[in-house]
């Protein structure tokens, strides 16, 4: 089997860009390991924060607008919800990580942000208890994706406007021929591709290895808990506490309320042998956040696990492999990067086809960790 592209990788990112790349008529081919949807990776969990007043950096503000812009494309295009702007309340000290980089995105790029009192939280939201030496900030344009919804909207899309996606495949290397690039599974069989793209998510290093970049995979738990009827009106939420950083969701049906810690996890070898059962500790973490300050947080009832791929530097990894522009990838995208599936779909597919893209993605560049790749 031949192709224009290959994407390797269908999770939040590798599923938009196999639906950009189809969009543009390319004769395009997504594999995946799995089938996806699935609860492997990194792209699962029901729902994902989505945010404008970005803390991490103010440089991800343009990319975190155009995200919105391509989600509602997507739900134009194959006529689901999937963005729920209902708000996002955070807060953590005046000076901490949270608040400072928000306030600092938001004046920046002159985004909507109200600066709330402890009198104003209680007043909107009487099923938060937010301890009293915390600032607080509301976006009303925050607030959360249907995670798997995304990916199977971007995948019918896809295979709608001609792609063709192939599930339990395993890509185990990859090679260069003379034209292009072999992708070499675990069946013996091959696909050759003219151009490829890799968002192999927490199996980049088996991918990537050669680029001598170091991507550490952490196992995160997700909780969910029954709830009082006070939660179905809670905004998204992210609190910056002494002890680590907690984030939670309304009571939405079906499932109960989210809640997790985005800090912490445990480094993980093989993503294939994580641990899936529920972790002790990170239960009685998320048990003391919600005690103390998600008091209409019953019993918990379900949970799951997650895998972040981190760089050193928790930024994002997103360019051509050096010295090949006909090769691209997004990895390390290290908790925070489902969002911006649609723009870096965009930025990946330019990259591929055309070597440059007028997304402001250069500050999220191999340079910056000043690697070769090996032969």
């Amino acid at each position: 089997m031949h192709f224009e592209v290959a994407v390797v990788g269908l999770g939040g990112v590798g599923s938009a860009t196999l639906a950009e790349l189809s969009r543009r008529g390319i004769s395009a081919i997504g594999i995946d390991r799995f089938d996806p949807p699935h609860h492997f990776g990194s792209s699962h969990g029901h729902t994902r924060v989505i945010r404008k007043a970005y803390f991490e950096h103010p440089d991800y503000v343009p990319l975190a607008v155009a995200s919105y812009a391509g989600w509602r494309q997507l739900e134009s295009l194959t006529g689901r919800r999937l963005l729920h702007p209902i708000g996002l309340l955070q807060a953590g000290p005046a000076e901490g990580v949270v608040i400072r980089g928000v306030r600092q995105s938001a004046t920046q790029h002159d985004l909507a942000l109200e600066n709330l009192c402890h009198a104003d939280v209680a007043r909107r939201f009487p099923g938060l208890a937010i301890p009293a030496d915390l600032d607080m900030v509301f976006e009303p344009d925050g607030g959360y994706l249907l995670v798997e919804e995304c990916i199977r909207a971007a995948l019918d899309l896809a295979k709608l406007q001609g792609a063709q996606v192939q599930c339990h495949r395993y890509v185990q290397h990859w090679s260069k021929t003379g034209t292009g690039y072999r992708l070499h599974l675990e069946s013996n069989d091959t696909i050759d591709c003219d151009r490829l793209v890799i968002a192999a998510g927490p199996w980049a290093n088996d991918l990537l290895g050669r680029l001598g970049i170091r991507l550490r995979v952490l196992r995160k738990s997700l909780f969910w808990y029954s709830a009082a009827p006070a939660a179905n009106n809670l905004p998204v939420f992210l609190l910056e506490l002494p002890q680590g950083v907690f984030y939670g969701f309304p009571r939405l049906p079906n499932r109960g309320m989210k809640l997790a810690e985005h800090t912490g996890g445990q480094s993980v070898s093989k993503p294939l042998d994580v641990d899936r059962s529920i972790n002790d500790i990170d239960h009685s973490r998320v048990d003391a956040f919600a005690k103390a300050c998600v008091p209409v947080a019953n019993d918990c009832h379900d949970h799951t696990v997650c895998l972040y791929t981190m760089t050193d530097d928790s930024h994002f990894i997103v360019d051509h492999w050096p010295g090949d522009p006909r090769v691209v990838f997004a990895a390390g995208l290290s908790g925070h990067g489902f969002k911006f599936a649609p723009v870096l779909a965009a930025a990946l597919a330019d990259k591929v086809m055309n070597e440059h893209t007028s997304w402001p993605v250069e500050f999220l560049s191999l340079a910056r960790f000043k690697v070769e790749a090996s032969k």
